[in-house]
């Protein structure tokens, strides 16, 4: 059965469909390792710069000036001003979830504005699904091997370069409002940004705390820092962030050109929606249907993943609680997605209202998807679809063409590039992604070469149900390959097997493909400087519990059953 939403059809989850996967990777810029990095945070290696690397990212900043050139207007002779850039980041936020992708009962009315007016971009993935790696790819551009930023407690290394730092240099100015989470409780201002407003950890829905069935590690109730200062949290947490948000568009200087990243809390687990909507979705059913047992072994699933399905990050036993119901948590996350939306609605009301719609590029994105119930687990961290595709729409009026459907590859390692070139800005210095801003702009997938992207997950001591992961992600083969463990890889084709229930890793007849797949990730990793497993120091609480009347111990795969090795 195919365990991904169902959806009622529309035009764009129609050609949603039928999108085919283009687009690859590359280093844009040449690095050495170095000696090796000491202290809690470095990222175990730094790089030295070569004089070809500073003429290589001197060609780029001045590609970025002409790429963005040749996506003005026709007819448009006089000197552009500087786009502005709103980047809006949900957390959790998985691909099907929208109006605008088909979803049988989630309303979404301002996010899929951004579809209409712009682009809706239906090949989105992130490099790791877990809520800080992802954020430092897309304020690094790099894999996590590179930034080192691995799990959800440890800081970003103070030598890396985040792209509003290279906004500065192009004149923005610049705020971060929201979530952070690089470092645990980590939130002091950061580099690259004018103004600031942060949470430690996960912060808090509600100051109170109420409406939550539990509290979640890294759970604050510290309030902001807001530029150094401590400020009580007064309301509903999207709300408040998005008053902010306004709040700083109303006071900046209109002689800059201004970068906004908003970065919510919502919707990451445990789901507390607004209480004007509470309760919206009661009665609506769980559209994800999860699979039995039988047929996870009928599919060949791998043993670890048999196994996590009875874990805090299972179908069986989510987040350790006895009576779990992913049917009950979809409703609440759905329902936590609506103020997202309000979000979204004021702040392009707010753009419209001074001005400044038709000069600002709206960048609506997911830092990772989220499962509920696909292939018998919750949470993230895997390289499937639920996991690792998420939402990404864009709306700029006069560059980008609206109502479009872009089904280029894009990744999270892709979104500085990009922002930079749109705003005409110093490319970063060390960079694994790529600028689209070009392709989206002339609406041209097919102008872009990248067809595959890599996807690494690190093994965490908290969460010890996943393992370490690298997989091919992005176009109608997946091959996911774990690491450290007597188990079965996985091999999937996502055009008659969109839901990934049926690995074909031990089929002769895809095994020339699978090798050439297996090749073609060492030369990714080798190209990157991926080729060490990241390792970080223990930090925060572990969750090693299964339920003892749940799914059992799987069994190990029945072709690894033989009397002599050559059986």
């Amino acid at each position: 059965m195919h365990p991904t939403i169902l959806r009622r059809e529309s035009p764009i989850a129609r050609l949603l469909a039928r999108a085919s996967l283009t687009t690859a990777t590359k280093r844009t810029a040449t690095q050495a390792t170095a000696t090796q990095a000491t202290g809690p945070g470095k990222r175990g290696q730094c790089c030295v710069r070569t004089f070809a690397g500073a003429v290589s990212a001197l060609l780029m900043w001045l590609t970025c000036f002409a790429g963005n050139a040749g996506a003005q207007p026709a007819g448009d002779s006089s000197v552009a001003k500087p786009l502005n850039i709103l980047f809006i980041l949900c957390d959790d936020h998985r691909f099907d979830c929208l109006g605008a992708a088909g979803h049988p009962f989630l309303e979404t009315p301002h996010i899929d504005s951004l579809a209409k007016n712009g682009a809706m971009l239906t090949h989105a993935y992130v490099t790791t699904s877990l809520c800080s790696p992802s954020r430092a790819s897309i304020l690094t551009g790099q894999y996590a091997h590179n930034h080192r930023v691995v799990d959800n407690y440890h800081p970003v290394d103070p030598d890396l370069t985040f792209f509003p730092q290279q906004l500065q240099k192009a004149g923005y100015e610049t705020a971060f409002i929201g979530k952070w989470h690089k470092g645990g409780d980590i939130d002091d201002p950061q580099r690259g940004f004018d103004h600031w407003v942060a949470f430690k950890g996960q912060g808090t829905y509600w100051p109170d705390g109420h409406g939550t069935t539990r509290e979640v590690p890294q759970t604050t109730y510290d309030g902001f820092n807001v530029n150094g200062k401590r400020v009580e949290q007064q309301g509903y947490i999207t709300d408040e962030l998005t008053d902010y948000a306004i709040d700083w568009l109303s006071s900046r200087d209109d002689d800059k050109p201004f970068f906004l990243y908003l970065s919510h809390k919502a919707v990451h687990a445990d789901f507390v929606p607004a209480d004007r909507h509470r309760g919206r979705y009661d009665d609506q059913p769980l559209p994800i249907r999860t699979p039995t047992v039988q047929e996870m072994d009928a599919g060949k699933m791998p043993m670890w993943l048999r196994n996590q399905r009875n874990s805090r990050h299972g179908a069986d036993f989510g987040y350790n609680i006895a009576d779990f119901s992913p049917a009950v948590y979809y409703r609440r996350y759905c329902e936590a997605l609506l103020a997202v939306d309000d979000s979204v609605g004021r702040l392009v009301a707010e753009l419209n209202s001074r001005g400044l719609g038709d000069e600002t590029l709206v960048v609506y994105m997911g830092d990772n998807g989220f499962q509920f119930g696909d292939h018998g687990l919750i949470d993230k961290r895997t390289a499937y679809e639920a996991s690792a595709k998420v939402p990404l729409l864009m709306q700029a009026p006069g560059k980008i063409p609206p109502g479009q459907v872009f089904d280029g590859l894009v990744g999270n390692i892709d979104i500085g590039p990009t922002l930079l070139q749109a705003a005409s800005a110093p490319a970063l210095p060390e960079v694994d992604g790529i600028s689209f801003w070009d392709a989206i702009c002339q609406a041209d997938a097919n102008a872009l070469s990248r067809k595959h992207l890599l996807y690494e997950y690190y093994w965490e001591r908290n969460y010890p149900h996943t393992p370490t992961l690298h997989a091919i992600i992005g176009g109608r083969w997946k091959y996911i390959r774990c690491h450290g463990l007597w188990d079965r890889d996985e091999f999937y084709d996502l055009q008659n097997d969109p839901g990934e229930m049926n690995n074909l890793i031990e089929s002769p007849q895809h095994a020339d493909r699978i090798a050439e797949m297996n090749s073609q990730l060492w030369q990714m990793l080798a190209e990157s400087n991926g080729m060490d497993v990241p390792l970080l120091e223990d930090r925060g609480p572990r969750f090693p519990w299964r339920h003892p009347e749940h799914a059992q111990q799987a069994t190990f795969p029945q072709e690894y059953f033989r009397r002599t090795e050559k059986e």
